[in-house]
């Protein structure tokens, strides 16, 4: 224990985060659940498949086509989002049980569970990205207090130099809180662009699915999709 605490202490990473105090520590701490949330939902996003489409689309055309059954079977037990939403949309739409409204009503509810899922998450990569920069400004204001308190008890024999060493320990947790802040931002933007591609998609698959029987001739089963496409997927009623 005492091998590992004297490398631990010789790190130069180890050494800043050391002499910034309590307030670096927690940036630290913030810095490693940023990288495990970045992480975390790079993985959930590739099991969701926000970056497939290309069975959902086939399924599309063929819809379009009047191919029904092999439109369904395009994307019939396929894991990614948009996958599922062509299913439901198609499956029920297809299925005598379901009206016009139950259909709508189905796929929403399944587009709804799909933009859950890539949103969750971005709750605390928002908040990091709000407090590392404030713990950073308050650990260099108490850095600052201690700075001037070291100052005014020297009196006059104080050294200009040990108030410029205290002054940039306490600039550091600034610098700290910005460099965390700054990724989680970037990767807060970047995932929620992601979410809003989805959701446009899922939107546009749903609809695409509903209306394209007034394009292609209808059944009198199908005389029931003979209606405007459906409301947003996000705010639809559950």
């Amino acid at each position: 224990m005492t091998d590992l605490g004297t490398t631990l202490a010789a790190l130069p990473l180890f050494g800043l985060i050391r002499d910034g105090g309590w307030t670096m520590w927690l940036i630290a701490a913030l810095s490693v659940v940023t990288l495990a949330v970045v992480l975390w939902k790079l993985l959930s996003l590739w099991r969701l498949g926000v970056w497939g489409g290309r069975h959902s689309a086939r399924a599309i055309a063929l819809w379009g086509q009047g191919r029904r059954r092999e439109a369904l079977d395009a994307v019939r037990g396929r894991p990614s989002a948009r996958a599922r939403v062509a299913q439901a949309a198609i499956g029920t739409a297809l299925d005598p049980r379901f009206d016009d409204r139950a259909a709508r009503e189905e796929t929403a509810r399944v587009a709804r569970q799909a933009l859950y899922r890539s949103r969750e998450g971005l709750r605390a990569l928002e908040l990091i990205a709000t407090i590392a920069p404030l713990l950073g400004l308050l650990g260099t204001v108490l850095g600052m207090i201690d700075a001037f308190r070291v100052l005014q008890s020297a009196g006059n024999q104080a050294d200009p130099s040990d108030l410029a060493g205290g002054i940039w320990v306490a600039l550091l947790t600034t610098a700290a809180g910005m460099a965390v802040a700054i990724p989680a931002g970037v990767a807060l933007s970047w995932f929620e662009s992601i979410a809003d591609r989805l959701q446009s998609d899922l939107e546009d698959l749903a609809t695409r699915v509903f209306v394209a029987p007034v394009q292609t001739g209808a059944t009198p089963r199908d005389a029931l999709l003979r209606r405007p496409g459906p409301a947003a997927l996000a705010g639809a009623p559950a």
